[in-house]
């Protein structure tokens, strides 16, 4: 029987110890890159597009990322075509982050797939572990809020700046709140 690497336990999801040489190492490369994309300010949104395409598993065509913004490995976050984060969004992206097409997000919003072991001895030992977020196409995400691990969150769903979101939010619906609850969505007068 093959022994995983702590990287390999990582994205699966299982138990790890992220002070790994090869995590590190991970870690390294893109601490360097998010050093030159956070001085993107006057780029083009194509040259912060290709800059993106390095670092991410995959990208959509026209996603804008205003800089800063943070995360732990890069290469597990997926983008769709025209996603947006405002400022100083951060990303811990230990599994896959997955953003459908068209979703706008708020500054300052955090989206953790990493967690922790409840048991304290397993935390003592500096394990932990993630849970992959999917969210989906056409979602508007309001300033602060935190979506947490393993929620998925349902194409042209809203989430209410500075929601904690800890379930599922379906499709369509609307979600505010700490932590967030579902609630009708309001309906736009016709014109």
């Amino acid at each position: 029987m093959t022994m995983r690497s702590q990287k390999q336990r990582m994205l699966a999801g299982e138990l790890y110890t992220a002070d790994d040489p090869e995590l590190a190492a991970d870690n390294r490369r893109i601490s360097e890159w998010m050093d030159r994309y956070n001085r993107t300010n006057t780029l083009t949104q194509a040259e912060r597009q290709a800059l993106l395409e390095e670092a991410f598993g995959s990208v959509g065509a026209n996603c804008n990322i205003r800089p800063p913004f943070h995360c732990d490995y890069g290469y597990n976050i997926r983008l769709g075509r025209g996603v947006f984060l405002n400022f100083n969004c951060c990303i811990l992206d230990v599994v896959a982050v997955t953003i459908g097409d068209g979703t706008q997000i708020g500054p300052g919003v955090q989206i953790l797939t990493a967690d922790h072991p409840r048991d304290p001895a397993q935390r003592r030992a500096m394990l932990e572990f993630g849970q992959p977020i999917r969210i989906g196409a056409n979602v508007w995400i309001g300033a602060g809020a935190l979506i947490l691990p393993g929620v998925t969150v349902g194409d042209d769903a809203i989430i209410g700046a500075g929601s904690v979101v800890t379930r599922d939010v379906p499709a369509g619906g609307v979600a505010v709140g700490n932590p967030a609850r579902l609630r009708p969505p309001r309906v736009a007068p016709v014109v």
